[in-house]
């Protein structure tokens, strides 16, 4: 069965967001001073093929583990979708 894996990766809450900070600062200076915290990071999209949406599932995690989330600076989380 085919799968979408749809994963946001994110910087660690404990740690700083320079990029966030930033963008933040950036928009209080165009007039948006509510918003108050913002944190940059990424989505990724994996299409796969699994027998079952569990297997699926551990396939994104496993490389996520390994390859596109840096678990000492990021966490991430997955959600799946058919097709």
């Amino acid at each position: 069965m085919k799968y979408t894996a749809h994963i946001n990766v994110m910087p660690l809450k404990e740690l700083l967001d320079p990029q966030g900070k930033a963008v933040n600062n950036s928009l209080h200076n165009l007039g948006l001073t509510n918003i108050n915290e913002v944190r940059i990071g990424k989505h990724i999209s994996l299409q796969l093929e699994a027998p079952t949406k569990d297997e699926a599932e551990k396939m994104a995690r496993e490389a996520c583990k390994k390859l596109l989330a840096n678990q000492v600076m990021e966490s991430f989380d997955v959600m799946l979708a058919e097709g």
